[in-house]
């Protein structure tokens, strides 16, 4: 594999701020799926999209193999212009707000690589599958019909890390949603007619699991919204997003019956009611496959270092945006966007 030429470089970089400057906010892909797809056909080569907005592409090689690359089209939501900057050899928002690299860093390396196979070949066939909504619970990759994949495994560039980690394992998540019922009340005339659902929230938030439970899970309560918006009215509404993730499918289950029983122990003490909802948004995976040690080959190939322990690349917190419904193996990495040197 030979360095990138000066002229990729630039090129890259180019693509890259290009696609950042298009907003694509979860369910709104469009316009950075039109890029990508007219970025393909510059290069001979046809995206097909499937109904949930999906792009799958495919390259043939020089031998029988197929090896798929995957990265996600969405962001979360930028709350303000989006003007890629140099600042010290990185790329910044100029303005104060996502830059857009989780994955536009990913979508541009991708498309570098098919446009260098589009000219010198490849010994190995590619899938190139960009999928939409990652930032909405992997809704896009859930939609996609893995049946279609031809690869027997591939690599999902979407790891904020340095170089050279690589994702082996990915947990299984839940999210949890309250809403609390509870009595409103002029908090300034009769406050002890009222029954606060904010509070009954509040007391719910204190007693759950949060943060760092364990080096493999995790839980967080996302958003609170509730009352009326004036000080003077006891609140009767109240709802809350919660998640919880781990590596260990057994844990996390555990830490989700602590948040669901913390949910209705507040709504009792605050003699509220509360509707809970749970959901198992995506289900983890470990990967131990020969892919994790020929992506550990090519990484120390480039000169840069593979992270390892106990002999394996280091399995690291984090999903993955592509499906594996079918039995394809999928290995998370860092994107190689600083490998061309902008």
């Amino acid at each position: 594999m030979r360095p990138a030429s000066e002229a990729e470089k630039a090129r890259l970089a180019e693509l890259f701020t290009d696609l950042c400057r298009i907003p694509s906010p979860s369910g709104h892909e469009d316009e950075c799926a039109q890029r990508v797809v007219a970025e393909l056909r510059s290069m001979g080569v046809t995206a097909e999209a499937d109904d949930a907005g999906n792009l799958l592409a495919r390259m043939p090689g020089r031998g029988d193999r197929t090896l798929l690359l995957c990265a996600h089209m969405d962001t979360v939501e930028a709350i303000a212009p989006i003007e890629p900057v140099l600042v010290d050899g990185g790329w910044e928002n100029e303005h104060d707000g996502i830059l857009g690299a989780d994955n536009k860093a990913a979508l541009a390396v991708i498309l570098a690589v098919a446009r260098r196979v589009s000219v010198e070949g490849s010994p190995v066939g590619l899938e190139l599958l960009f999928t939409v909504a990652e930032e909405d619970s992997l809704a896009g990759a859930k939609a996609f019909d893995a049946s279609r994949l031809r690869a027997d495994f591939g690599y999902v560039f979407d790891h904020a890390t340095p170089i050279g980690e690589v994702v082996t394992a990915s947990p299984t998540a839940y999210r949890i949603e309250a809403d609390f019922h509870g009595k409103a009340a002029h908090a300034g005339l009769r406050p002890e007619d009222g029954r606060s659902a904010v509070l009954a929230a509040a007391r719910a938030i204190a007693e759950m699991p949060l943060g760092r439970i364990d080096p493999d899970t995790t839980a967080n309560v996302g958003s609170v919204h509730g009352g009326v918006g004036t000080t003077n009215v006891v609140p009767d509404r109240c709802r809350l997003a919660a998640e919880a993730r781990s590596l260990d499918a057994a844990r996390v289950e555990t830490v989700v019956s602590g948040i669901i029983d913390a949910l209705y122990d507040g709504a009792a003490q605050s003699e509220c009611d509360v509707d809970v909802v749970s959901e198992k948004t995506f289900t983890g995976y470990r990967v131990r496959t020969a892919a994790t040690e020929l992506v550990a080959a090519v990484i120390v190939s480039t000169g840069l270092p593979a992270a390892r322990s106990s002999g394996r690349v280091r399995n690291r917190y984090g999903r993955t945006s592509s499906p594996s419904r079918n039995g394809s193996r999928t290995i998370t990495c860092a994107s190689l966007l600083s490998s061309f040197d902008s």
